[in-house]
């Protein structure tokens, strides 16, 4: 007796764990997908607009090779010049124009109307050090870390499954 008590338990247990895995076959399933940004490097760290340094160029240029192959259906960019030049690239190479966003409107909310905009097809939106994790988290409802202010090579990209479950990917480029 206590021989099947133990087996159903271990039977039930990888059950819940395969519920909670993220499997091949997820990739199948439709969904949206939303790539997250920070701006490139900025020319000027005291200015309130600043535009992107040579190096931001560089990385926004970059970005734009990155995601060549991925066909994105919109691209948001926040209301700074440095956000608008990072997408620039991305938006040239894929055709389609930048949709301002403000970048002090709550997270939650933006995240609930791209939720509710984009069911399928690939999102990007560049936002800043203190937006693009908020945005995240609201996105996936998980945890999500900080992004240091003088990070700019960290892409966080999150896939919503049409049933609500999420799976992140968050990585830093040099």
């Amino acid at each position: 007796m206590r021989s099947l008590f133990l087996r159903l338990a271990a039977l039930s247990m990888l059950a819940v764990l395969g519920a909670c895995a993220t499997t091949h076959g997820d990739d199948a399933i439709p969904g949206a997908t939303f790539v997250l940004v920070r701006h490139a490097e900025k020319a000027d760290d005291n200015a309130r607009d600043p535009s992107l340094s040579p190096a931001g160029q560089k990385r926004a240029e970059k970005l734009a090779k990155r995601l060549r192959d991925t066909p994105l259906v919109a691209i948001y960019a926040s209301n700074f010049r440095r956000t608008q030049q990072t997408a620039a690239p991305v938006a040239a190479s894929q055709h389609l124009t930048v949709t301002t966003y403000d970048a002090a409107r709550p997270a939650a909310d933006f995240a609930a109307e791209l939720r509710r905009k984009y069911m399928t097809g690939t999102v990007l939106v560049v936002g800043h050090s203190n937006t693009i994790p908020p945005l995240a988290q609201a996105l996936c409802g998980c945890d999500i870390g900080p992004t240091a202010d003088s990070e700019y090579g960290r892409r966080i990209t999150i896939h919503v499954l049409n049933d609500g479950r999420a799976t992140v990917d968050d990585r830093r480029e040099p």
